[in-house]
């Protein structure tokens, strides 16, 4: 049961992507939420899946065509397979670098059935490690070789973090005031001060 399932779901993907081929153009807009995620427009531009809260307090999800283009590619809606094989989510919100960091995404990033098989996920994270300063074989060579602590020192995450002191911290009792404070009133002036 489970099987045919599986079956039916992807013979209704890909009879979406046919019927989007042969209608024409792929318009962000016009994408739901389970195929919006890691889809490209016909313009080229990357589509990105959004959430907003209704005043209901219902979430909504809408598609909405990015600024951010793809390299060589148009009218894609990425496959479940590559979808599974990269370990992505297709319901994740935005475009973001920060995944990068993480050793398990990189390990699928980097795996023969992603990295040799989906172009359009390993375009879209080449061109996001290179906004971090990072060349994305290097990364999957030192997966290879798991060698890991020295390359992902390079990757920095675009997220603001603060940092944490440069030495340990003595926490001590701030004392009150020595005297207390008092305020006073002072009216405004009537006039103001011409120069």
């Amino acid at each position: 049961m489970v099987s045919s399932f599986k079956i039916l779901s992807i013979l209704a993907l890909a009879l979406a992507i046919c019927v989007q081929g042969t209608l024409g153009e792929i318009t962000c807009e016009h994408l739901d939420q389970d195929t919006c995620g890691y889809a490209i427009s016909s313009s080229g531009k990357r589509c990105l899946l959004e959430k907003r809260v209704k005043r209901t307090g219902e979430e909504a999800y809408t598609c909405r065509t990015s600024e951010i283009e793809a390299d060589r590619l148009r009218n894609w809606i990425e496959t479940d397979q590559c979808i599974k094989a990269c370990g992505l989510d297709r319901k994740s919100l935005g475009i973001s670098s920060d995944s990068l960091l993480e050793s398990r995404f990189s390990q699928q990033l980097c795996s023969p059935q992603c990295y040799d098989n989906c172009p359009n996920v390993v375009d879209l994270y080449f061109n996001l490690a290179a906004a971090e300063g990072l060349f994305l074989p290097k990364l999957c060579k030192a997966q290879e070789g798991n060698v890991r602590r020295g390359l992902m020192a390079d990757i920095k995450s675009s997220g603001y973090v603060a940092p944490g002191p440069d030495h340990p911290v003595k926490y001590t009792y701030a004392p009150g005031p020595a005297e207390p404070v008092t305020y006073t009133y002072a009216p405004a002036p009537t006039t103001p001060p011409y120069y």
